[in-house]
């Protein structure tokens, strides 16, 4: 009898959801938006939904596991939602309120852990040993893997290097500090950074376009974007000198990140000829979700 595996990536845009047979064949897949301005009981419901739908997909009678992925962890001794880029997460029994909804048990992990494991299991970075994941989306995490297995630490928190503060006077972020590395590389936090300082919005996208066409504001932003994002990683760089280093996320395409970038990123680390690889994901913008999938299968690859 063939085990099925369902894989939930809670994003802060857009929630995917994906059936794999053993074999890791895709037999089901679907996208649909985060609603997550209409709160924490319609995310809710997305997401059961979302998971019955692909779980109508598995023949009557075969197993299946399910695994999610949030951008946020569960605190072990509360069961709550902690340091959720979703805020209305935060603070609320999440993984208990999906499995009473679906009534099975799941597997609930930080979503830059899936994705790291992901990369490193079957993607870009899976000849290391020692790799960091960045995901720079809608917000900015991290998942750090070793010798086999992704970390999560005792406080669950290994890996969330999008909340160390760069920039004591930057922006205000949604934990409560200024200028952390989400409010400065993340799509929201690039795209708020244009409207403080020009008073109009525009979309990562059209900055990034309006850069290529040289529009001086876009420019200026974009630059300061680079120049961010080369501080941040080098600074990742100098404090843990991982094997490689790869990026997911929808800012993952940004292609000027492995020119550019890598340039900023070597002026900024402690060492004249950093060699680390910088790696664009191999899996897509969908690596989340196939490691959420995989969560039960490879259970002893998250590890304290």
């Amino acid at each position: 009898m063939t085990t099925y595996k369902i894989g939930i990536d809670l994003g802060g845009t857009k929630t995917e959801g994906i059936l794999l047979n053993a074999q890791n064949i895709t037999e089901y897949r679907e996208r649909v938006n985060t609603p997550q301005h209409l709160g924490y009981q319609t995310i809710l419901t997305s997401i059961s939904n979302l998971i019955q739908r692909c779980a109508g997909s598995v023949p009557e009678g075969n197993p299946y596991s399910i695994g999610i992925g949030i951008p946020g962890t569960i605190y072990p001794l509360t069961g709550l939602v902690q340091n959720a880029n979703t805020t209305c997460l935060i603070g609320k029994p999440f993984k208990a309120d999906v499995e009473d909804r679906i009534g099975r048990s799941i597997r609930m992990e930080n979503d830059a852990n899936c994705f790291t494991l992901a990369e490193c299991l079957a993607g870009a970075a899976k000849q290391y040993d020692m790799v960091f994941g960045i995901i720079m989306g809608t917000g900015c995490g991290g998942g750090l893997y070793v010798n086999g297995s992704v970390r999560k630490g005792p406080h669950d928190i290994s890996g969330e290097w999008g909340h160390f503060g760069i920039d004591p006077q930057g922006a205000a972020c949604y934990c409560g500090k200024r200028g952390c590395i989400e409010t400065k590389i993340s799509g929201s936090g690039v795209e708020k950074a244009y409207l403080a300082k020009f008073g109009n919005h525009l979309t990562m996208r059209e900055i990034v376009n309006g850069y290529r066409m040289q529009i001086p504001e876009c420019m200026e932003i974009f630059l300061q974007f680079l120049d961010d994002f080369g501080r941040s990683v080098g600074g990742l760089i100098s404090t843990i000198d991982p094997d490689a280093i790869v990026i997911g996320g929808g800012l993952s395409n940004i292609d000027e990140l492995y020119t550019e970038g890598i340039e900023r990123i070597r002026y900024y680390a402690f060492h004249r000829n950093i060699r680390t690889p910088i790696l664009k994901n191999r899996l897509g913008d969908s690596a989340g979700v196939f490691g959420a999938a995989w969560l039960e299968s490879v259970s002893s690859s998250v590890k304290k």
